[in-house]
């Protein structure tokens, strides 16, 4: 027997190193990350230290963020530990109508619902329920991820992972990925979209120069992929940025500061008028904080 327990304490020894050493590695690999970018982060048409990139590779979507944030670590840490701040979060894009984060002997759901841009029911919003896995929590690395099966449209495999890094102590380096994967259905509503209101839209990263110097965006799905990573990097920036208020007015600090963040990106993400959007997430806002079958 106390053999038995000597091994199974050396095995549980060898299985946290190993945790530990995969941390770092990925502490690590951010870190190499933020030195790579350090001229694309310096010098770039966002107007703040940001990096976009997309790629489409068979049936998957994937868009990327890497970006230095004006709020401290342990400041982004304690925040995106707390399930109901992942609400706070993902209940910011227009097209988010619900988000209720529930723990359970599985852990924790954030159950979402997704629909149109403008005001909707709940009930005729695709419902998408992701789970929230906490990978990293020490003091120099941070890391969650989100991830749904199933999402509207035949679309699946949904993931979103954030990890940070601290630079100093009120700045932190963050990557945000956001991937999809899509079939038959998702490929066909995509094609639909782009081929009517999503024609003219674009994405983030330049493609070239037209004869006037102008620079040419990305379109089609990368477009649409860039538009959405970075909607979502702008609420997570304006969570932490609205954390610094009483917590009575926190929401009104953030529904104003992703909106105004977002039209500084007009030609990408402007879809309605700011006092439409602060009315409609502030009825949404006091929505989510019942749970919706």
């Amino acid at each position: 027997m106390k053999r038995l327990l000597l091994a199974l304490r050396l095995l549980l020894a060898l299985l946290l190193a190993g945790s530990a050493g995969a941390v770092m590695a990925d502490a690590n690999e951010l870190r190499a990350m933020h030195a790579q970018l350090r001229e694309q982060l310096r010098n770039n048409s966002y107007q703040r230290a940001l990096y976009i990139e997309s790629a489409e590779t068979g049936d998957t979507l994937k868009g990327e963020v890497y970006a230095v944030l004006d709020h401290s670590f342990a400041t982004l840490s304690e925040a995106l530990k707390d399930p109901n701040g992942w609400c706070d979060i993902l209940i910011l894009p227009f097209n988010t109508k619900y988000c209720h984060p529930v723990t359970g002997a599985n852990g924790t759901q954030l159950l979402m619902r997704i629909g149109r841009k403008a005001d909707q029911a709940v009930n005729n919003a695709y419902r998408v329920d992701f789970t929230l896995r906490p990978v990293a929590a020490s003091a120099d690395y941070f890391e969650s991820r989100l991830n749904a099966g199933k999402g509207p449209l035949g679309t699946h495999d949904y993931r979103i992972v954030l990890s940070a890094v601290p630079l100093d102590g009120k700045r932190t380096f963050m990557h945000l990925s956001y991937a999809y994967g899509y079939g038959g259905m998702g490929r066909m509503a995509m094609q639909g979209y782009l081929s009517t209101v999503g024609a003219n839209k674009v994405g983030f990263s330049i493609t070239g120069r037209d004869g006037s110097g102008q620079p040419i965006y990305t379109g089609g799905v990368r477009g649409a992929i860039e538009r959405n990573v970075m909607r979502y990097f702008l609420a997570v920036d304006s969570h932490l940025a609205s954390l610094s208020a009483a917590p009575d007015q926190q929401l009104e600090k953030r529904i104003t500061t992703w909106f105004d963040a977002t039209e500084k990106y007009a030609r990408q993400l402007h879809e309605m008028d700011r006092s439409t959007y602060l009315a409609m997430k502030r009825g949404e806002y006091e929505r989510q904080q019942a749970m919706i079958e």
